[in-house]
């Protein structure tokens, strides 16, 4: 068998070797709306200025502000309606300085206008306030009170979105408006998924002596569609050097990434990481971390490839720490790690593993403004209800101290986005 490092490294090194290994993939052309959450590969520019003419912001009257210059409550200024604009429509005549116009919401502003006074503040003196009647206004109005500006929103050759931008869902409004219907964004990664086990039936079997029901799979096809990939599930792998070679193979020339669960460990039956040096590269074998010491990862064909514990915690962990950013940085985006935060654990805690810990835990605001968390009973890494209890990743460093209640401890923030700033 081929050789590969076996040192542990830090968290850190691990994700730098991961993340210096990472390209953003090539940019495809898509729909807006098949854009969402996705990031922008190429600028894009509005081809006419947004909004392409003054109107109304609200229900009411136009005119020219000196008009109204000498209103007051005492001595108001009373105009004639003369016409109505409806959003749609324009007014091109002449306004007389005793005449006005009514606009609705959204409506082009009459050349001759310079402000709007809404409906709810201005008196009638005769008729409805339609075409005809005479209204009355007792205060000045500003010249483009409101007033949406031509080219509020952009310019024509504006740039609205930038290379590297995410695309929000404001954001399909902007591009729509600005006449942009298609925008290039990183593609998404197509993400190979296998469980490996001789112990392992899908979950829709009856588990005999001996087996238990496959799960891995699903939780870690889940993690990378909420990174933003396309994950595929593939059958189960048996423990055999022989089968698991020939899957990541296979799938490493098919898929934009490779990762298994199981057999990331150093027992008789763990080759994850012998496949990966005989097929390919291995980067890296063991992480200082628990859950998740073993994390295999390397290249196949140029394929990255991730071999994630089996342990279900550990798994998750890896993954979160080193896969999803991973998967991040494929797709073009920015932000690629958790927001942390400083909290106080509630409870003493004791530990005598030297690596850095990673408890599961739910942290929660106190009325003062402060953070506290509180660390899960059950912290067995064979555990997926923990996880799906829990908001977060109380570390513990490495050294085998513990922590007692009231200590400060780091927070890696599982329930917020990547681009939220703490």
């Amino acid at each position: 068998m081929p050789d590969f490092p076996q040192s542990m490294i830090s968290l850190e090194e691990a994700r730098e070797i991961v993340l210096s290994h990472i390209k953003a993939l090539p940019a495809e052309k898509v729909g807006i709306l098949d854009a969402l959450g996705r990031v922008a590969a190429s600028p894009c520019s509005s081809d006419i200025d947004v909004a392409p003419f003054a109107h109304s912001a609200m229900d009411g009257f136009c005119m020219s502000s000196e008009q109204l210059e000498p209103a007051s409550a005492d001595e108001p200024v009373d105009l004639k309606v003369i016409a109505e604009v409806p959003a749609g429509g324009t007014y091109e005549s002449r306004i007389g300085q005793d005449e006005c116009v009514r606009i609705m919401t959204g409506a082009a502003l009459p050349q001759a206008a310079d402000t709007v006074v809404k409906y709810e503040v201005v008196g009638i003196v005769s008729g409805d306030g339609k075409p005809g009647s005479v209204v009355s206004f007792t205060a000045p109005s500003a010249p483009g009170a409101n007033i949406r500006a031509a080219g509020e929103e952009a310019h024509a050759g504006d740039v609205v979105l930038e290379a590297g931008d995410v695309i929000h869902a404001a954001g399909m409004g902007c591009l729509a408006s600005c006449g942009v219907l298609e925008v290039e964004a990183f593609r998404r990664p197509r993400v190979a998924i296998m469980a490996t086990g001789s112990e392992l039936v899908e979950p829709d079997a009856m588990p005999g002596p001996g087996h238990i029901r496959e799960s891995n799979s699903f939780a870690m096809a889940a993690c990378a569609l909420d990174a933003g990939a396309i994950p595929t599930r593939l059958p189960l792998v048996a423990d055999t050097f022989e089968g698991l070679h020939r899957a990541v193979t296979e799938a490493a020339a098919d898929y934009d990434m490779v990762i298994t669960t199981g057999g990331a460990a150093n027992g008789d039956f763990d080759f994850i990481k012998q496949v990966v040096a005989d097929a390919g590269e291995v980067l890296m074998t063991q992480v200082n971390m628990r859950p998740g010491k073993a994390q295999t990862f390397g290249f196949v064909n140029g394929t990255p490839v991730f071999g994630l514990p089996g342990n279900p915690a550990a798994a998750f962990c890896g993954f979160q720490m080193l896969v999803r950013p991973a998967l991040r940085k494929m797709q073009g985006y920015r932000a690629l790690a958790f927001p942390q935060i400083e909290a106080a654990v509630t409870r003493d805690i004791r530990m005598k593993d030297t690596r850095r810990i990673y408890l599961r835990a739910t942290y929660v605001k106190t009325g003062e403004g402060t953070y506290e968390v509180t660390p899960a009973d059950n912290q067995s890494s064979g555990l997926f209800g923990v996880i799906q209890r829990s908001n977060c990743m109380a570390v513990v460093p490495e050294g085998g101290g513990g922590a007692k209640a009231g200590d400060m401890l780091t927070c890696i923030l599982l329930d917020a986005p990547e681009e939220l700033v703490v």
